[in-house]
C-alpha cells in the first residue's frame, strides 16, 4: 500500500501505467474508485497517479476542518511519493478547485492542466438552481448508497438516465467499493464553500484544457466559461448531453483529454490538439 503523508496525514495513492505522469485528483466524496473509467483510457500513454483525499478511502481521517490549499499539499504530498517532479493535473469538481491551487502554487510542478466540471467559486461563481442546492445540503446525512442513487437526477444527464442506466449501476457499484462518510462529506463542503481563486488565475501558467457537461446541474457551465475566459490560454470543451459527471455520461470525454495532454508532453510527437 503506498502512502505519501502531509504532515500527520497519511495519503494513499496507486500508479498505473508509464510514460508522462498525470496526477488525478478526485472529486468530493470519490475516491481513486471512482476514476475507474478514466485510469484505463489515460494509462494507454501516461503513468496515472491517483489518490484517495484526506478523509475518504484509504486515507487518513481528518477530525478537524481543512482547506483546499491544504488538500493541494496533500496532492504535491503525492506527487513527491511517486518521484515526479513534474506532471499533469486532472481534477474534477472538488478535485478541479484543487488543482486551481497547485496550479498557482507550484507551477513549476504542473505539466498541463485539465479542470472538469468545476468552479473558481467565489461571489462571481454561478450557482445551482435551488432543487440540486438543497438537494446537496442533505446528502449528507443520507446512508453512503441512497446518497448515490438520489443524487443520480442531479448528477447523470437526461439522455444517461434514459438511455445507459447499466452506466450509472457500474459506477455506484464502484464508488460503494469506498463509500464517503458524513463527516468527511460535511468536511469537503466546507472546503468548496471557502474556495476562490477568481482573480488569481490570470496567474496559471499551465497549458490549461477546461472541461464541462452542458448539463450540469451541480456546477453550471457558466462556471467553465468563467475559468475559460480568466486562464491565460486555456481551451474549453462543453460535451453538449453530458452532466457533472461527464467522464461516465461522455466516454469521449476522456479520450480527448488524453489527446490534449499528449500534444502537450514533451516527448510525443502528435498533431495539434482539437476539440473535433
Amino acid at each position: 500500500m503506498a502512502v505519501a503523508r502531509n504532515g500527520t496525514v497519511k495519503i494513499y495513492w496507486e500508479s498505473t501505467g508509464q510514460g508522462p505522469a498525470v496526477l488525478l485528483i478526485a472529486g468530493q466524496g470519490m475516491t481513486v474508485d471512482g476514476w475507474w473509467a478514466t485510469i484505463p483510457v489515460l494509462s494507454r500513454s501516461f503513468r496515472v497517479i491517483a489518490f484517495d483525499n484526506r478523509d475518504t478511502g484509504r486515507s487518513g481521517r481528518v477530525p478537524w476542518a481543512y482547506s483546499v490549499p491544504q488538500m493541494a499539499g496533500d496532492a504535491m504530498a503525492v506527487l513527491d511519493a511517486a518521484g515526479e517532479q513534474r506532471a499533469h493535473v486532472y481534477g474534477i469538481s472538488l478535485g478541479g478547485l484543487v488543482a486551481q491551487e497547485l496550479a498557482l502554487r507550484h507551477p513549476d510542478r504542473v505539466q498541463g492542466l485539465v479542470l472538469g466540471a468545476t468552479t473558481a467559486g467565489g461571489p462571481t461563481a454561478a450557482l445551482p438552481a435551488t432543487m440540486p442546492m438543497t438537494f446537496f445540503a442533505r446528502a449528507g446525512i443520507m446512508g453512503p448508497e441512497e446518497a448515490e442513487w438520489a443524487a443520480v437526477p442531479y448528477t447523470y444527464s437526461e439522455t444517461t438516465r434514459r438511455l445507459h442506466a447499466d452506466r450509472i449501476a457500474a459506477n455506484i457499484a464502484q464508488r460503494m467499493g469506498s463509500p464517503t462518510e458524513t463527516f468527511a462529506y460535511l468536511h469537503q463542503a466546507a472546503a468548496v464553500a471557502k474556495h476562490d481563486t477568481h482573480d488569481r488565475l490570470a496567474r496559471i501558467t499551465a497549458p490549461t484544457l477546461v472541461v464541462h457537461g452542458e448539463e450540469d446541474l451541480v456546477v453550471p457551465a457558466a462556471n467553465a466559461l468563467q475559468l475559460a475566459e480568466s486562464i491565460p490560454g486555456a481551451r474549453l470543451r462543453v460535451w453538449p448531453g453530458a452532466g457533472h459527471l461527464y467522464i461516465i455520461d461522455e466516454p469521449r470525454a476522456d479520450r480527448e483529454i488524453a489527446r490534449f495532454l499528449e500534444h502537450h508532453s514533451p516527448i510525443w510527437p502528435v498533431p495539434e490538439f482539437a476539440s473535433a
